[in-house]
């Protein structure tokens, strides 16, 4: 079975993808999206997106990629490498949730973007390049501004092809 590598992440028309180290949205149906396609997997997030999660997320494992060798945090796995995060999560489909230097980290072998796209410019501070042509969109799904949310759309890319060069398969062996 291929393992399935996808990267969940939600982006503004200009590239945003925080405003001072959070999520600048607030979007309910993303909440409960994100909550859904994430629950019994592994995530793999950096450290600054680990500090800004309201706190340990039932039900997910928090796998954390940072340089710091001597960060620890209750609930969290550290790792320092993407091959050891992949390690630790073990055989099976994994989120990539950020920030945007892990998903650059793992965008060359991931399989699948989910994408929530916010039909806004933010002007954040951090932000995240729109998806190159190895990337094919198979699913959309707008959704009009309402309620104090922004006009959005949940937007399902696959990878055109095999991963370049995919990180070893956790648990395997010849």
């Amino acid at each position: 079975m291929e393992r399935d590598i996808f990267i969940i992440i939600a982006r503004a028309r200009d590239g945003t993808i925080a405003v001072d180290g959070d999520v600048p949205w607030k979007i309910s149906n993303d909440l409960k999206r994100f909550k859904a396609m994430t629950m019994g997997r592994p995530m793999i997030m950096g450290r600054k997106t680990f500090d800004a999660l309201p706190g340990l997320l039932p039900g997910r494992r928090h796998i954390v990629l940072t340089r710091q060798t001597d960060w620890r945090a209750p609930g969290a796995e550290v790792a320092h490498s993407p091959e050891q995060a992949l390690a630790l999560a073990g055989p099976g489909d994994v989120a990539v949730i950020g920030g945007n230097e892990v998903v650059e980290l793992f965008l060359p072998f991931a399989t699948r973007l989910e994408l929530t796209e916010v039909h806004e410019d933010t002007a954040g501070d951090v932000f995240m390049a729109a998806p190159g042509a190895e990337w094919r969109e198979v699913a959309r799904e707008e959704h009009p501004a309402a309620g104090g949310d922004p006009a959005y759309a949940f937007v399902t890319l696959e990878r055109t092809g095999p991963p370049p060069d995919p990180l070893p398969q956790a648990g395997g062996g010849d």
